[in-house]
């Protein structure tokens, strides 16, 4: 069992953390928000003051924020994290950012004699309750070897995309494709419950045939056509519109760094800021296909 430093508590973190120590890893926590640590805490963390006091004679400091500004900010402050933990502590920033920033923490960090690896993850809210997340990772070969027994505790897959960065990349990719597949497969059963269609019967008609897609398979945007989704249940509990917003963003302006067309990738990006602007943020990213059935009006309710 390993002793591990976690900071970021937020829907991704809290769950995270807790499988760590369902596991049996002694696991010190920090998170802005004091609720979080004391719910934590409760669960059998060691709550902390602050995030030099949870990175404090640990082996391994995993990471769950916001933006790619806070991850500068609390790895390169003048009290940040590398001027606070002893070399060698393995450094696991599971943040979604931008390619350039988790490139350049890690090279700090690589400075700092701490190795670094960049492992985003995919499978909302209910994937780190479960432990079922998939786990993007760039980096070094060995940090991420070193890393993969634990992840694999809040994880069921676990891929090497590369050297520092890849993980973000990769993370960016396949959320821009699946934005661009939410959007398509609403389009189309709202299109078929127009013309008179059940939309279960539509469903299970595409999720057959060519049109297949993994939002058919197992997130379905309907109300009520697939059990256990957001769907249905008021669009609550997955992966909220601004966040696959901030995701789309990042995929659009890699793609003006790269010079490379993403048509697709830009119209949904208008189309989630469109469906954020009209107060529907806090929804899962599947509420989108509410959005198209007004029209491209507000769905907020």
């Amino acid at each position: 069992m390993a002793t591990i430093g976690f900071i970021g508590l937020g829907n991704m973190g809290g769950p995270m953390a807790t499988n760590l120590v369902n596991a049996g890893h002694t696991v010190q926590v920090f998170d802005l928000a004091t609720e979080a640590v004391e719910r934590l805490a409760k669960a059998g963390a060691t709550g902390c003051q602050s995030a030099a006091e949870a990175a404090s004679g640990v082996e391994m400091v995993i990471t769950m924020l916001p933006a790619g500004k806070h991850v500068r900010s609390l790895y390169l402050g003048d009290d940040g994290l590398l001027a606070n933990v002893a070399r060698g502590t393995l450094l696991v920033d599971s943040s979604t950012i931008d390619a350039d920033t988790a490139r350049a923490v890690a090279a700090e960090a690589e400075q700092a004699g701490c190795p670094m690896i960049d492992a985003p993850v995919s499978g909302g809210v209910a994937g780190a309750e479960a432990g079922k997340l998939v786990f993007m990772v760039g980096g070094a070969s060995g940090p991420v070897e070193q890393a993969r027994p634990v992840l694999d505790v809040m994880g069921r897959a676990v891929f090497h995309a590369g050297p520092a960065g890849a993980g973000q990349v990769a993370k960016m990719c396949n959320n821009m494709l699946l934005a661009i597949s939410m959007i398509g497969t609403s389009e189309a059963i709202n299109l078929g419950v127009a013309e008179g269609l059940d939309p279960k019967a539509l469903s299970d008609i595409m999720q057959q045939a060519s049109g297949g897609n993994w939002v058919l398979n197992g997130y379905n945007p309907y109300p009520g056509v697939m059990d256990g989704t957001p769907a249905s249940r008021g669009y609550t509990g997955g992966f909220g519109t601004a966040l696959m917003l901030k995701d789309l963003g990042l995929a659009q302006d890699a793609a003006l760094k790269d010079g490379k067309a993403t048509p697709l990738g830009a119209l949904a990006r208008n189309i989630y800021a469109l469906h954020d602007a009209g107060g529907n943020g806090h929804k899962d990213f599947s509420s989108v296909i509410e959005f198209l059935q007004h029209g491209g009006g507000s769905a907020s309710q």
